[in-house]
């Protein structure tokens, strides 16, 4: 999530939106795909909770919070909190016997903007956004290892993924294969589209937009994998300005994605934001994002379980990978 976006949650008053997808319940400007809308979507099970209170979440902008396979390290970002090297940092705590302990800006922050953490699934690595000096555009991709003494060195992704314009919000699938995340280069259908590069070896092959009904005249990002490995919970906003931003839900459809399910009004609010997306890699049944809180400025950080039908989760992921031919 870059500039525009993480700033317009300033704009206008908030409030806490999130309990439950109905199933079929779609958007009458992006309508599922014909035949789609009569399958079942996902399940939330249980009432959204605030992460890491005081800690993780406070009066600040807090957002896209990532957890480590092992649950005991959070990273996530803001972009006003004070005590980081530039406007936006990458913070993390670790969960001990005590629980969270404070909140402290990561050693690989620059003194421009850092943002949009993303764990891979084996914990060895961070993707993470970033328009330090090294990359081909105002914001690119980054990756930093994971090691026994914190972090590494931290590298850009290249030119298969980089582009002279904007990325953000990065997420390697479960298998490692595919590297998931927008960019508003041009070729695409709105301001921002999702697009996805496939892993070759240590590098990606050149990322590609994905196809079907997925990618609109809106904005579209901060995209995640769900614990089918295919399945995507992503943003869209009209208008960073003027429109809320609204979490949505696709499912691989034919060569590509349906036009997504927008969540209702129990999810979704009227007047306020929900964006940020993310699979918590600790507990793959829970999804963490954020929202504000009502009559607040701040964005806080949630976690919330769901459930994904089984009806064709085995498929889907072969579909997304690539494994399994399409009829």
């Amino acid at each position: 999530m870059g500039l525009d976006i993480a700033a317009k949650h300033l704009l206008r008053p908030a409030a806490i939106c999130w309990l439950m997808l109905a199933a079929g319940a779609s958007d009458a400007s992006s309508p599922a795909v014909a035949g789609e809308a009569s399958k079942p979507s996902i399940e939330i099970l249980d009432t959204p909770a605030v992460f890491a209170p005081g800690i993780a979440s406070t009066r600040y902008a807090e957002i896209r919070l990532t957890l480590s396979p092992d649950g005991r390290t959070a990273l996530w970002f803001s972009r006003d909190r004070p005590g980081g090297a530039g406007g936006y940092d990458i913070w993390i705590s670790r969960r001990g016997e005590q629980g969270w302990s404070e909140a402290t800006p990561v050693p690989f922050n620059s003194p421009g903007r850092d943002f949009d953490p993303a764990f891979s699934a084996d914990g060895r690595s961070v993707y993470f956004c970033s328009d330090r000096p090294g990359g081909l555009g105002a914001d690119d991709l980054w990756r930093v290892a994971v090691v026994a003494t914190g972090f590494g060195e931290p590298e850009p992704l290249g030119a298969a993924v980089n582009s002279p314009g904007k990325e953000y919000a990065p997420m390697l699938s479960a298998d490692g294969r595919r590297l998931l995340f927008a960019s508003d280069r041009p070729g695409g259908a709105g301001g921002l589209d999702l697009y996805v590069a496939r892993r070759r070896g240590d590098g990606f092959d050149d990322a590609q937009r994905l196809s079907g009904g997925i990618n609109t005249s809106a904005h579209d990002f901060d995209a995640s994998y769900l614990a089918d490995d295919a399945s995507i919970v992503y943003s869209r906003a009209q208008d960073f300005r003027t429109d809320r931003v609204d979490l949505y839900l696709a499912r691989p459809h034919g060569k590509g994605y349906d036009a997504g399910q927008l969540l209702p009004l129990s999810v979704n609010s009227r007047e306020t934001d929900s964006y940020g997306p993310m699979l918590d890699w600790s507990q793959r049944d829970r999804l963490l994002y954020s929202a504000q809180r009502d009559g607040e400025q701040s964005m806080e950080l949630y976690l919330v379980r769901y459930r994904l039908p089984a009806w064709d989760a085995d498929t889907a992921r072969k579909r997304a990978a690539g494994d399994e031919p399409v009829p």
